[in-house]
């Protein structure tokens, strides 16, 4: 018995949306539904709907043939005036000559629409189970300030907040990134990506090294400047386990690894300590001789640094003290010999900005956004003078700019002043040399 065109229609039509439904898994009800309602917007855009009328589509499970239908409404929503019962008992079909073409140009688009989005579901859903992960991703291109990577089996967004300061993205480049969030955007949902959250460093000290990755080395404490500094505390949890050893590996090999994935980031590695004095010592250094009063209840620390000492201390633009706060948990006052407060730290800032009285959020925001977090970015990069921000807001960041320009000139003058010296000793042992010949 030979088959019918419609039976060979039927078996095409069923068989194609099952078979569609099964690899993507995607209810085959879900597509039919998109299908019809698609029709009715094809229908709108070649012929108009009237008002008065609720238009819908029907749709043979078996055949795949359509019609367009209308029917009077009856009731509508109060707020958004949307058809909320109709009659369909006095429905009509207005299905027009040639709408079969239409209707199956229209199937096709919807078909592949939601074969696409399946695929980008099944990738979310598969980089759900990756969060905290690190992965080696692919620069591909940038969406204004934001990065696109590809991250392998998809693409992820790394927008302003969480890249590094003073990183720049090449095309083609490959980087580390650390899976942080599936998160909604004007674009849908996407995979966003760090390399700014203190995460990143844990993970890639558990790569590069064998005990952090068996939790014989645990990362008890982190703070983190991101593109500047991070401050790790480590302990044990075997016997015999040298953590800071382990971390820094022979001659420095493990976590000159990790600052290479950092960018050449700054590492302070340090024992965690249940002693708050002795954590806060580790947290301070390379400063020596601290002299430290704890309030374990307030959670203060008055800390009292010999004047050969303070600049160490409280690091630049007060960037050791800062993050020794934020590590430790201690607002942490820093106090000369003769008793005189140099710096506060509540381990509040994220930045050294952070410190600036008055700064509006909306004038943080855009400066990280510019990667402008510290005092230094200022001056050498015054792009905020375009922001569109309050004049007293420009003179906040002008006095701060202005602040570290005369720092850097100090620092620099000294600079100078010990090449000279250094000169100099150089010229005078050379002239007791010649002597001693003669």
């Amino acid at each position: 018995m030979h088959k019918t065109a419609s039976s060979m229609n039927r078996s095409e039509f069923a068989l194609a949306i099952a078979q569609i439904a099964a690899d993507r898994n995607i209810e085959a009800s879900t597509i039919l539904e998109a299908i019809k309602a698609a029709m009715v917007s094809a229908y709108r855009k070649q012929f108009g709907l009237d008002e008065e009328w609720y238009y819908y589509a029907t749709l043979s499970e078996e055949t795949g043939e359509s019609q367009i239908w209308r029917a009077p409404i009856l009731t509508r929503d109060e707020e958004t005036l949307e058809a909320l019962t109709w009659d369909e008992k006095k429905a009509e079909e207005v299905t027009p000559a040639g709408f079969g073409r239409i209707a199956a140009q229209t199937a096709k688009q919807v078909i592949l629409q939601k074969i696409r989005e399946s695929e980008k579901e099944q990738i979310l859903s598969e980089y759900q189970n990756k969060l905290g992960e690190i992965v080696t991703a692919m620069v591909l291109r940038m969406d204004g300030r934001k990065v696109v990577l590809d991250i392998g089996k998809g693409q992820a967004l790394m927008p302003p907040e969480e890249q590094m300061r003073g990183e720049f993205y090449k095309l083609n480049s490959r980087i580390s990134v650390l899976i942080k969030d599936i998160r909604e955007t004007h674009k849908g949902r996407a995979v966003i990506v760090s390399r700014a959250d203190k995460q990143l460093v844990v993970q890639l000290f558990a790569r590069e090294v064998p005990e952090v990755a068996s939790g014989a080395v645990e990362v008890a404490l982190i703070a983190r400047e991101a593109g500047v500094r991070t401050k790790l505390a480590v302990r044990s949890t075997q016997e015999g386990v040298d953590p800071v050893g382990a971390c820094v590996g022979q001659r420095g090999v493990r976590v000159q690894e990790v600052i290479r994935e950092l960018n050449h980031e700054k590492l302070d590695i340090i024992p965690y300590s249940d002693n708050p004095v002795v954590l806060l010592q580790g947290a301070l250094a390379p400063a020596e001789n601290l002299k430290i009063k704890v309030d374990e209840a307030k959670k203060t620390a008055v800390v009292i640094v010999p004047d050969d000492q303070m600049s160490l201390c409280i690091g630049r633009g007060g960037q050791n003290a800062r993050l020794a706060a934020k590590l430790t948990g201690y607002r942490i006052t820093i106090q000369s010999t003769l008793g005189k407060t140099k710096l506060q730290a509540t381990g509040q800032e994220e930045y050294e900005i952070d410190t600036i009285k008055g700064l509006e959020p909306e004038t943080r925001v855009l400066l990280i956004e510019h990667k402008l977090t510290t005092f230094g970015d200022l001056y050498r990069f015054p792009k905020w003078q375009e922001f569109e921000i309050s004049e007293s807001q420009k003179k906040l960041l002008a006095k701060a700019a202005k602040e570290a320009e005369a720092e850097q000139s100090e620092r620099d003058a000294q600079a100078v002043a010990r090449a000279e010296e250094a000169t100099k000793s150089t010229e005078t042992e050379g002239k007791k040399e010649d002597q001693v010949v003669e």
